[in-house]
């Protein structure tokens, strides 16, 4: 009886144990694309600096990787402004980007979260740099 009362004590432990580190986990993923977001929000005033207007959503964050080959390009465009590909989102996901943004901000970058799709809340929320 008393090795039961241990077993379930220790199974209750585990559990907690368990799902505060996956809380943890997803808190740390969340933060993580809040700061791919930065960083390609500055790669993005680099570009718009030396080109006078951000890629065109076509052209997408490849532009800051590679000179446009449709309009807009530009001749000032002294890239690369990222070194590696854009990264994907902590869950694996590319991140969409948008010129203009939906809140009408001169461009866009946005992570589904966790699902992948628009919309959500908690691990599943979106994170937007317009917000």
């Amino acid at each position: 009886m008393e090795t039961l009362i241990v077993i379930a004590i220790i199974l209750v432990l585990s559990a907690t144990a368990g799902f505060a580190a996956i809380n943890s986990l997803e808190k740390s993923r969340i933060a993580a694309a809040k700061t791919q977001i930065e960083s390609l929000a500055t790669a993005l005033e680099a570009y718009y600096i030396d080109c006078g207007n951000y890629p065109a959503a076509e052209q997408g964050l490849a532009a800051l990787r590679k000179k446009p080959e449709t309009s807009p390009s530009s001749d000032s465009w002294g890239g690369p402004y990222l070194y590696k590909d854009a990264p994907k989102d902590p869950w694996g996901y590319e991140y969409e980007y948008t010129c203009p943004a939906p809140d009408g901000s001169p461009y866009g970058i946005r992570s589904f979260g966790a699902d992948g799709m628009e919309g959500g809340e908690g691990k599943n929320a979106d994170i937007k740099s317009w917000e």
